[in-house]
């Protein structure tokens, strides 16, 4: 493995300098796969970091990542069941993430599931790994569409966190959805979004991120947070 870049940062977000080799993206027949897969190796490839990206739906695969990673998109509830329905990968999910602290990032509905529950058609049950519920979208312009579409400034909660620590004003990154996290703790929320009032952007607690913008569509910002997930050592 050829040697890392030292003391590198990024123009939009900051980052450990300690990194990961092996990022699995899990495949539950739910999520923009090719495109993450690519901004994965992209944001690797940019960074000189070697890195292996692996598209899987195997659980052992799962179990021996260093850092893994959730896309969605779609229904909170059909998400959760195609998920549930892959042998062994939510055992993998949570021995990996909860037990062990492999760093997650979970991607739009992805980061959804990290919830306690969703209310999309009825109340379903999530990942619970962050306290907080999946609520429709309801901004107080009612000149404001749903879903919420498009580039929006992101405000950054959390300057602190490893993954965020170098966002710039007005980083932006690329949305494309209906329902957002309420989260429980307001801790958890590590940026926010104005869509008719504050929307989740982006979660974490320990070793677990998610965002509700696709970094894959975000173009430099998003390959910049990869960059820094990729980094990351919780």
């Amino acid at each position: 493995m050829p040697p890392e870049r030292r003391g590198e940062t990024s123009e939009f977000f900051g980052g450990a300098a300690l990194t990961v080799s092996t990022v699995a993206l899990i495949d539950y027949g739910s999520g923009n796969l090719r495109s993450a897969a690519k901004a994965f190796e992209r944001a690797a490839a940019d960074a000189g970091l070697a890195r292996t990206v692996a598209v899987t739906d195997r659980a052992d695969e799962i179990a021996g990542a260093d850092a893994i990673v959730l896309p969605g998109v779609g229904a909170f509830a059909d998400c959760y069941a195609g998920l549930t329905a892959v042998p062994g990968v939510v055992e993998a999910l949570e021995d990996a993430v909860i037990r062990r602290g492999v760093p997650f990032l979970g991607i739009c509905v992805g980061m959804q599931l990290m919830a306690e529950r969703g209310s999309e058609f009825g109340a379903d049950r999530g990942l619970g790994w962050i306290a907080g519920t999946v609520q429709a979208l309801d901004p107080a312009d009612p000149a404001l569409k749903v879903p919420h579409m498009g580039w929006n400034d992101l405000a950054i909660a959390r300057p602190d966190h490893p993954v965020f620590a170098g966002a710039s004003a007005g980083t932006h990154g690329y949305f494309v959805h209906s329902y957002q996290f309420v989260a429980a703790r307001a801790d958890d929320v590590l940026a926010t979004v104005d869509y008719g009032g504050p929307v989740t952007a982006a979660v974490g607690r320990d070793n677990l991120v998610g965002c509700q913008f696709h970094p894959e569509k975000s173009q430099a910002a998003g390959l910049a947070l990869l960059t820094s997930f990729l980094r990351w050592r919780p």
